[in-house]
């Protein structure tokens, strides 16, 4: 039974900042994709237009794309451990029944490692 300082809006807030915090690192890994994979498009491009383009071109898209990768998942990472950390503290006549407090975290600890390993995959298929 939730005692009258008890306010559930505060949980929900809280999940609606992990998520924001999730979508912000998701725009980042995605765009650091199309960063690392835009050295490709001009390759290509090069090709069907017999046009000479630097050599640099595609190593510095893959390092500048793999940097914001690694930004995108370190911010889905820093939410989790902050996200993780407040629902700690916050008593159990708070969230809503049955809530796992390690659920969410768990997800976000999740979506920063695959974004780690696609900035791995990023560097290791660098042409």
């Amino acid at each position: 039974m939730a005692t009258p300082d008890s306010d559930p809006r505060v949980f929900f807030a809280a999940e609606r900042t992990l998520l924001a915090w999730i979508r912000t690192g998701l725009t980042i890994i995605a765009i650091g994709f199309m960063v690392a994979k835009f050295g490709l498009f001009v390759r290509l491009l090069s090709w069907q237009f017999q046009s000479h383009v630097t050599g640099m071109s595609a190593p510095l898209s893959t390092g500048l794309g793999t940097a914001f990768v690694l930004v995108g998942s370190i911010t889905v990472f820093v939410s989790a451990v902050q996200h993780g950390r407040f629902i700690a503290t916050l008593p159990q006549h708070d969230l809503p029944h049955a809530y796992s407090r390690k659920l969410a975290v768990a997800l976000s600890f999740i979506v920063a490692v695959l974004g780690l390993a696609l900035a791995g995959y990023l560097l290791l298929t660098t042409n």
